[in-house]
């Protein structure tokens, strides 16, 4: 072989051994592959830039971003509690598609809202946006403390566009967004509110687990009887099927004023995501969208976080309760189909509720 063949020959070997070591930077290997990033280290994190940067949000997620994947078939978008730990939620969220089998092709993502607000104090880095702690905050789509243009609401929305273009994830067709607790404050109200459901060509789903309040579409609650009485509403744990004895009325307002107010109702909404949207859009919007309700069986002690504020008691005096009674509300007053399943033997714990048999087939819908 004469030297410009053995030359030629060389740099060929050296070009496929470069393409080879290139190309998973470009999102090749996320489609031979790539296995999930599963640790809540800062390896399995990315920055998303939201109204057209500096301002960014983080994520913890199993697969980038960036990247391209025909592999990815589904999403799961879970929303931490209100400790704001993107990195618990993401492990119980891990886990569970684990259980599932949905490793291989689920995207798992875990938002994080981090605060700098009084009583949060969370450290941020730089152009981290600052969510809100307080009154109309990032559980309801709340503006941002460091940029009056941005909402909580908007950064899911964001997400949801990654997800929906077809260039990065051609095969992916189903994203469930859930949250428990505090996260599940969020999820119920960016279900009712948010503008990007029908826009973006792929099916969403919300699963919202035990909040301690609701955005009640009008200004009746469940009155104080039956299962929605306090002693019984406290006993309801005895139960694993959902509890229907709810009668509903108005509330008596001398008892709590601001009971029906944003985020608790629908009434003064001032500012955030919401701000320019009508009653009758939120209640259209909160009876045609696809949504589960996973309400834990013995979660009816005032704990982890519980909201014991006078607009929240007007909802009934527990979790379980206020989920039984929003939502036998919203189906037989408004037509709304959600459905409503009690994990048997859990509390307030989002990892029992996940990572329950029952919970998988919700959250990891078959495409």
């Amino acid at each position: 072989m004469s030297d410009s063949r053995s030359i030629a020959s060389v740099k060929g070997s050296l070009l496929l051994l470069l393409a080879i070591l290139v190309l998973p930077v470009f999102g090749y290997a996320a489609d031979h592959g790539a296995k999930p990033c599963t640790t809540a280290t800062p390896e399995c994190t990315e920055w998303v830039t939201l109204g057209g940067g500096p301002s960014r949000a983080m994520i913890y997620r199993s697969y980038p971003l960036s990247a391209k994947s025909s592999t990815i078939r589904r999403a799961l978008i879970m929303v931490h509690g209100t400790n704001r730990n993107a990195d618990h939620y993401f492990r119980t969220a891990t886990s569970a598609a684990f259980l599932a089998g949905a490793l291989d092709d689920t995207i798992v993502i875990s938002p994080s809202f981090l605060s700098a607000d009084r009583g949060c104090n969370d450290k941020l880095q730089p152009n981290e946006v600052s969510w809100s702690c307080r009154g109309d905050s990032w559980r309801s789509g709340g503006v941002s403390l460091s940029n009056k243009d941005l909402t909580s609401f908007d950064f899911i929305d964001e997400i949801l566009r990654k997800l929906a273009d077809k260039k990065m994830f051609p095969n992916l067709t189903q994203v469930v967004i859930a949250g428990h607790s505090a996260g599940g404050q969020f999820v119920a109200r960016y279900e009712m509110a948010n503008r990007v459901h029908d826009t973006l060509g792929i099916s969403i789903s919300y699963v919202v687990s035990n909040p301690s309040s609701y955005a009640w579409p009008d200004a009746t609650r469940a009155l104080p009887t039956g299962d929605a009485a306090p002693e019984a509403a406290v006993a309801g744990w005895k139960s694993e099927a959902p509890h229907t004895d709810f009668s509903y009325g108005p509330f008596d307002a001398t008892k709590d004023p601001k009971y029906d107010l944003w985020p608790y109702g629908l009434e003064q909404r001032t500012e955030g995501y919401t701000v320019k949207m009508s009653d009758e859009q939120l209640k259209k919007q909160l009876v045609s969208r696809p949504t589960t309700y996973l309400l834990s069986q013995v979660d009816t002690l005032p704990l982890g976080g519980f909201d014991s504020g006078a607009s929240a008691m007007a909802q009934g005096a527990t979790r379980r309760a206020r989920g039984e009674a929003y939502v036998k509300y919203i189906n037989e007053k408004m037509g709304a189909k959600a459905n409503i399943m009690i994990i048997p033997e859990c509390g307030h714990n989002d990892r029992c509720v996940y990572t329950t048999d029952s919970a998988l087939n919700v959250i990891f819908p078959k495409p």
